[in-house]
Order: C-alpha cells, then sequence, then structure tokens
C-alpha cells in the first residue's frame, strides 16, 4: 500500500513519540506500506521542524526522513479538481502522481473539509483515522 504522508504527519512523527503518526512510521515496513512524500513538503517540514522541540530534528533526520520514499511535485492533472488552497494543491497533486492509495494528513481544514474522505482513487485520512480503517479490515 502506497501512503503519501504531507507535511503535518511528518512533524506529528517527529515532534510526538507516542501518537498515530509515529505509529505509522514504525510500524510500516511490517504492514508493508510505502511511505512516500515530495521535497515539497520535506521542504515545509524543514522550515517548521524547530518550531516543535529540540529532539524533532534530529529524530527526523535519524530516523524518519531515510524511511520515506521521495516522489516528484506534480503540477498538473488530467482530470477536473477543485480545490482552493493553493499551497496544498501540490500535496495533492504529487499523492496523485505517486499512485498512493492514501494521503495522511492532519490538516482537516484544509483536506478532509473541503474533499472529504475521498476524492477519485484517493483516500484522504488523518493518521488515527488511517490506522482504525486498517484495524477495522484485520490488517493491524
Amino acid at each position: 500500500m502506497k501512503v503519501f504522508l504531507d507535511t503535518s504527519v511528518l512533524l506529528a512523527a517527529a515532534g510526538s513519540s507516542k501518537g498515530a503518526s509515529r505509529f505509522v512510521f514504525q510500524h510500516a515496513k511490517a504492514r508493508g506500506w510505502q511511505l512516500l512524500s515530495s521535497s515539497y513538503c520535506i521542504e515545509e517540514t524543514h522550515r517548521n521542524i524547530g518550531k516543535i522541540g529540540p529532539k524533532a530534528a534530529p529524530y527526523w533526520r535519524a530516523h524518519l526522513f531515510p524511511d520515506l520514499a521521495l516522489v516528484p511535485i506534480e503540477l498538473a492533472f488530467d482530470q477536473v479538481l477543485v480545490f482552493p488552497k493553493a499551497k496544498d494543491r501540490p500535496v495533492l497533486l504529487s499523492a496523485f502522481g505517486a499512485e498512493a492509495d492514501v494521503l495522511l494528513t492532519l490538516d482537516e481544514a484544509d483536506f478532509q473539509k473541503v474533499i472529504g474522505g475521498q476524492i477519485y482513487s484517493l483516500q484522504v485520512r488523518s493518521p488515527g483515522q488511517f490506522l482504525i480503517d486498517q484495524r477495522e479490515a484485520g490488517l493491524l
């Protein structure tokens, strides 16, 4: 399963050892989840990681970043897509371009409330919702 992680999930995983975002990283290999992100999200992470505590950046570099597969930033889509937040459009389009199964985000206002839980074949979930879905499917 291809799991695209946006900046909010990357920052949450770096900043908290007990959250669902970190759990996704810790169990990805065993569950067969391929963790994807784009350089757009990585750059945003680097700009903001200092705001979440002194241990976040070293943990990010040593334990999280190496587990990510970076995909190209996509800026175009061959289907109708109405998504008002210009700064988040590259995240959504990159997830589509990578043929991700799910986009994980903690940014409910800009993603989930605008587009819902799915757009075309791409599911949009918080890390917690994703883990609940996996459990309910008997995969966790």
